[in-house]
């Protein structure tokens, strides 16, 4: 398993590990229809394509195979992370968080913040985040159920390390 930067190309793969994560995973916690509207079968390529694109995520490989990503924005927003429902709890969202982290460290962020699914919610609260505030997203006229979550980095400077 390894981690690594999204590169021009994977748009398609991540499109499918979304897909699964929410209808093989979310599925436990979502109903059909919020998974439909959720992620759609109609989902519009080039505009997904564009969004991974400026996301620029961080991608874990398995075998050769697309198995998540997760992106962090230099404000510290995770706006994806995503886990395909072949790889659940193989280890490849501890990785994903790992590599967020890092990232988060060499932009000196002091926070990072998402917008949580209820079935990701346990596994954000385990990496440190605590909950701000439920969230009620409508996608496609359906009401979601998420929750804003929030974590406090505490990392050391470099210069006290070093001196």
């Amino acid at each position: 398993m390894e981690i690594r930067r999204f590169r021009n190309g994977d748009e398609s793969a991540l499109l499918r590990v979304f897909f699964s994560s929410i209808h093989n995973i979310a599925s436990a916690d979502y109903t059909p229809e919020q998974i439909d509207a959720w992620a759609p079968k109609d989902r519009d390529p080039q505009l997904w394509a564009s969004h991974i694109s400026q996301l620029r995520p961080f991608v874990v490989e398995v075998e050769g195979e697309i198995a998540g990503y997760a992106d962090v924005q230099p404000d510290g927003y995770i706006d994806h992370f995503f886990v395909s429902g072949s790889y659940p709890k193989q280890g490849v969202g501890t990785l994903l968080m790992k590599g967020i982290h890092e990232e988060a460290e060499r932009l000196g962020l002091t926070e990072l913040t998402s917008n949580v699914s209820k079935t990701a919610e346990g596994f954000f609260l385990r990496h440190g985040f605590h909950v701000v505030e439920r969230g009620f997203p409508v996608r496609r006229g359906v009401t979601l159920q998420n929750a804003l979550m929030r974590k406090v980095l505490e990392f050391v400077p470099q210069e006290q390390i070093r001196g």
